[in-house]
């Protein structure tokens, strides 16, 4: 019978880009550890931080005042050092050196590739959080900083949208999404926009010309929303095939950018945070090791790693029906 490994020390730290809610999991996660007695340490700058044993000591009152805070009091980064094996022996050298036991891990499929693999080499005892804005894991309805994101997105869109109609203008709107489109169909439905343009989902700019009335000029303002990993391009590539074939219309481009990434995490945001840094502890405390810890039907559920970063979350169709009927 194999004995599960006393856990008295975790590890925490965020890695990938940054999400709004980061800092209200890091809290939940230190001071439900502090309760159940268990020591906690962050980690600065992701896995470079545990490579390099860049390592701070933590308590309860250390994350006081960060849950309404945005980016993460532990800063992220990217590892190159990590992605070998040689970078994986330090960092383990490291939580053996300082007497970690266990990690929490926040981030998205980059962060859980890299603690499978950790977990496979050295079984560290590891959990993950999903903190990204794009949305796209499976084993969780939503990801941390995914709502901040899209509201967002969603009131930018919506300055935009008294500009278009007061100048009759179609306005092309950019929103992040290299490699998925859950940001741009969720802001495109509540956004009332006419059209949404996703990786996911290939669609001809003839389609598009055709919606936005091209052919009779029954539009006379619109906008259309592009995830900026869009196989027709970003939102200027599109603009300028739009244009070709509406050289009368007002066509205008506007690029959130990573001010969707930024700024106070919403009340929603703050809460699947605060759950899920509470279930990470009593995740690893239950055992539930490889695992990324994730709400599903409002329930705490622990997914395999290798099923989250391995069936990528499908677009919800419903909602491109919902646009077009919305759309009309």
């Amino acid at each position: 019978m194999t004995t599960m490994p006393a856990i008295r020390h975790i590890g925490v730290f965020t890695s990938g880009g940054d999400s709004p809610g980061m800092n209200a999991a890091i809290r939940a996660t230190v001071r439900q550890a502090a309760l159940c007695g268990v020591q906690i340490t962050g980690i600065l700058g992701g896995y470079d931080g545990l490579v390099r044993a860049n390592l701070r000591p933590l308590g309860p009152r250390d994350v006081s005042n960060i849950i309404q805070r945005g980016g993460t009091i532990l800063r992220s980064a990217r590892s190159e050092a990590f992605r070998t094996e040689e970078g994986r022996r330090q960092a383990f050298a490291t939580m053996r050196q300082h007497g970690l036991d266990a990690l929490v891990a926040i981030g998205g499929d980059g962060t859980f590739t890299g603690a499978h693999l950790f977990y496979q080499e050295h079984g560290v005892p590891v959990i993950g959080l999903p903190g990204t804005i794009d949305d796209d894991l499976a084993g969780t309805d939503h990801t941390i900083g995914f709502d901040t994101a899209v509201n967002t997105a969603v009131e930018a869109i919506d300055r935009i949208r008294d500009t278009a109609s007061s100048h009759d203008r179609i306005f092309f709107v950019e929103v992040m999404g290299r490699d998925t489109g859950y940001i741009a169909l969720a802001s495109a439905v509540a956004a009332g926009a006419e059209f949404v343009l996703v990786p996911e989902r290939p669609e001809n700019i003839d389609d598009l010309v055709r919606s936005l009335g091209g052919a009779d000029g029954r539009k006379s303002s619109s906008i259309v929303v592009v995830a900026e990993g869009d196989e027709e391009g970003g939102a200027f590539s599109i603009s300028r095939k739009v244009k070709e074939r509406m050289p009368e219309a007002d066509i205008r481009v506007t690029v959130i950018g990573h001010i969707q990434r930024g700024g106070s995490p919403s009340v929603q945001d703050r809460l699947l945070a605060s759950r899920l840094g509470v279930a990470a502890v009593d995740g690893l405390l239950a055992g539930e090791f490889d695992r990324m810890a994730g709400i599903c039907c409002n329930k705490v559920v622990y997914t395999p790693f290798a099923e989250a970063i391995g069936k990528r979350k499908p677009l919800d169709n419903d909602l491109f029906r919902i646009l077009h009927i919305l759309a009309t």
